[in-house]
């Protein structure tokens, strides 16, 4: 506790505050803490890191002022700060108020699930329309090489996806239709844990901590990963919701890049969850089989629980 009353009162912005309690949630190295106000109530969000990471940091809180002026319901930038004697930097954003997305989604009926995940999708559109700059990597490219990479790992990790030799051969009969997609700003890790519930409403969008810069359908590969074990009905209000504008159904291009770009994470997942936290392997085996059947080994463009997805009242 001493700790945390140093902190607080490091940061002048925060000298009135109540009080901080550390969040034990994700895979960051940074430490976040919820900032109370003197009326008990979560007020802010403080992040801190190594020192030596300012400069990213400094990217990532910029990248957050451009979310605001897009519209986007998120979390917003207040400051961001070194404390040169503690070797930390900060930042402060604002507290989304609600619940994780992933936590109340399974209490609400089917139709207030896809409702919410309706909204999800138009916020996530308002954050691809950002243009990477022009001297970042083309999209084919920087992906092309990643995939080999995680490709070689995958080979020599010793662990083996069921029918992996239809997936390999659907991506490999795939990657060309990579070239010139367009190249957007990412959240990165858009699904139900970074997405907040507030009196069984969509209240925001959180932790743009992974954001990337990329083809906008390659965000979509955390509802097959993830998204659909949490609610069905969410996942397929999400896709309808970022193609409002156009019918609200995608068209082929945009399931045979999200399969292709769905089969390319199944085999960087083996690899990151070896990596990060191997213990969640036999979890991350489901989900990996889970997509596999989906799709029929990638013979299926179209998951077969978005077309045959009927919404219940």
């Amino acid at each position: 506790m001493r700790q945390l009353e140093t902190l607080r009162k490091s940061i002048p912005f925060l000298r009135n505050s109540l009080r901080l309690e550390q969040i034990h949630k994700g895979y960051s190295s940074d430490k976040k803490y919820i900032v109370y106000d003197s009326n008990e109530r979560p007020q802010y969000i403080l992040r801190t890191y190594s020192i030596t990471e300012n400069d990213n940091k400094q990217i990532k809180f910029k990248h957050l002022q451009m979310m605001e002026e897009q519209g986007v319901r998120c979390t917003r930038p207040i400051e961001i700060g070194t404390l040169p004697d503690q070797e930390l930097g900060y930042t402060i954003l604002t507290y989304v108020e609600g619940n994780e997305a992933s936590e109340e989604l399974p209490l609400l009926t089917e139709m207030e699930q896809f409702h919410i995940g309706f909204e999800a999708g138009i916020e996530l559109l308002k954050i691809n329309q950002i243009t990477a700059p022009d001297h970042k990597e083309p999209w084919h490219e920087l992906m092309s090489r990643k995939h080999q990479w995680y490709r070689t790992q995958y080979a020599e990790c010793g662990v083996i996806i069921h029918n992996d030799t239809a997936l390999l051969s659907f991506i490999d009969s795939n990657l060309h239709l990579m070239k010139d997609r367009p190249n957007r700003y990412q959240h990165d890790d858009f699904h139900p844990r970074n997405l907040v519930i507030k009196n069984d409403k969509f209240s925001g969008v959180i932790d743009f901590d992974r954001d990337d810069w990329g083809d906008p359908i390659h965000e979509f590969v955390k509802i097959g990963l993830f998204s659909t074990e949490v609610s069905l009905p969410f996942s397929a209000g999400q896709i309808r919701g970022y193609h409002h504008g156009d019918g609200e159904e995608p068209g082929e291009e945009f399931w045979r890049l999200y399969a292709l770009y769905l089969a390319m994470t199944l085999i960087a997942s083996i690899v990151w969850v070896l990596k990060v936290n191997a213990d969640e392997l036999d979890d991350m085996m489901r989900r990996i089989q889970r997509c596999m059947d989906d799709h029929d080994n990638f013979e299926l463009m179209v998951p077969k629980w978005y077309s045959e997805f009927k919404l219940k009242a």
